[in-house]
């Protein structure tokens, strides 16, 4: 089980304000890349379900750490078999290109240390490693289709605006 402090440096400092940046440009990216979500792929919606405990603890290392992990999953998701995805390859590669940076940034600032007493970090990367694993079986089951790539797209779509909107109450 692991527990986590936080580095003081200049740069761990505009953390908050950063990750603000990367969410806002992610999201911006995230439209770039694709059209308008396809109408055939209504009837294909699903529901995920986004564990949002993960994002409401009353540390902020422990949020730090959901947010890292949040980050390295979609980066996960998003260096799959994109072939039928049809998307904008350079709003695509600048997308994964600043998850990339951010998971860096929090990785530095983020130190690991091991700890028994602190099983509720554990416990939600555990429900952020099950929900993630469900998007990437929907992927598979789909074969990676357009439309399990744009249901995907809008779920992560939702992980960032509540990521955004928990950074913005710290």
């Amino acid at each position: 089980l692991s527990s986590t402090t936080i580095i003081s440096s200049p740069q761990c400092n505009h953390l908050p304000f950063q990750q603000r940046k990367v969410i806002e440009n992610g999201l911006r990216l995230l439209d770039k890349m694709g059209k308008k979500f396809p109408q055939q792929c209504l009837r294909e919606k699903m529901s995920f379900r986004f564990p949002t405990q993960v994002l409401q603890p009353r540390q902020k290392e422990t949020v730090g750490v959901a947010i890292e992990e949040i980050f390295r999953h979609i980066f996960y998701i998003f260096s799959k078999n994109l072939t039928l995805a049809a998307w904008d390859g350079a709003a695509l590669d600048q997308f994964q290109n600043g998850l990339y940076l951010q998971i860096e940034q929090l990785e530095a600032c983020l130190i690991k240390k091991h700890s028994q007493h602190h099983w509720s970090k554990e416990v939600n990367r555990l429900k952020l490693k099950k929900y993630f694993r469900k998007i990437d079986c929907f992927l598979k089951d789909k074969q990676h289709d357009l439309c399990s790539w744009e249901i995907s797209r809008a779920e992560m779509r939702r992980c960032l605006q509540l990521i955004d909107k928990m950074t913005r109450k710290l």
